[in-house]
């Protein structure tokens, strides 16, 4: 099975492209909605709810896990690849969400000026600005941290006539400075991603459930070794770590399919 963990619900956006691309796998999807948000939590602490999550997914019947929360891939994707994976878990993966996006965006720049929004936590860690240069030491970025949208879209609120106020005051620093590309670092912002485009006009947009799909789809054809080892019966699992009804109703739509979760502990 493929594992998919984020720290609510908004890693199911990302689920809904990868199963779009890849729809004869079987998933299981994990929110630690417990704890919720991880924007503002230490690196130690957000690491070891990470840690907790990959170990449940993998004990679980999980080869491969896609740490769809853009925090936990900034704070604690490569500790778990280079200290705890080789000592627990030698044969599986864990891979993250924010080195695909940003070779998409460096694909796609034209004049080296990219802009990031995402929470507190992606953007302080500097994950997407390192990346950035490591591909390209020319390209300049401009980052913007947007704390208040993750919780209205939480709310359901994200049709509420302030959010564009909101994305006002978020985006106009970065449009001053000549982007033309655009990184959506959180997996909540798809559910706006029209809201923002009516800001940001032509400058190219790179969301993170279009390109997740295709970037594991090609992970898979290079690695046999894990994809052989993948059930294919076209099931999907959620769990998450406090059912409400907001959960299921909210990650129904961030899915766009009805969605059936079990509590679990971590």
């Amino acid at each position: 099975m493929i594992g998919v963990f984020d720290s609510g619900f908004g890693g199911l956006t990302i689920l809904k492209g990868i199963v779009k691309f890849l729809p004869k796998y079987d998933y299981i999807y994990l929110g630690d909605s417990a704890r919720t948000p991880y924007g503002n939590r230490s690196q130690d602490l957000i690491f070891e709810f990470t840690k907790e999550a990959v170990d449940f997914l993998f004990r679980a019947g999980c080869q491969l896990i896609i740490l769809a929360c853009n925090t936990a891939s900034a704070e604690a994707l490569r500790k778990i690849q280079q200290e705890w994976l080789p000592l627990h878990y030698p044969e599986r993966r864990v891979l993250g969400v924010i080195k695909p996006t940003v070779e998409e965006a460096v694909k796609l720049t034209k004049n080296n000026k990219i802009g990031v929004i995402g929470t507190e936590g992606t953007i302080s860690s500097g994950a997407y600005a390192k990346e950035i240069k490591n591909l390209n030491p020319k390209i300049e970025v401009f980052q913007k941290a947007c704390p208040l949208l993750v919780p209205i879209i939480e709310a359901g609120e994200h049709n509420w006539e302030g959010t564009n106020l909101i994305l006002k005051k978020y985006l106009t620093p970065l449009l001053k400075n000549k982007i033309d590309t655009l990184i959506l670092g959180c997996t909540h912002y798809p559910i706006i991603k029209n809201k923002i485009k009516k800001f940001t006009g032509k400058i190219r947009l790179v969301s993170q459930e279009e390109i997740i799909g295709p970037k594991l789809a090609d992970y898979l054809k290079w690695h046999p070794e894990i994809e052989k080892k993948l059930s294919k019966t076209n099931k999907k699992i959620f769990l998450t770590t406090d059912l409400t009804e907001r959960f299921e109703k909210l990650g129904s739509q961030f899915l766009g399919q009805k969605i059936s979760s079990k509590v679990i502990q971590l």
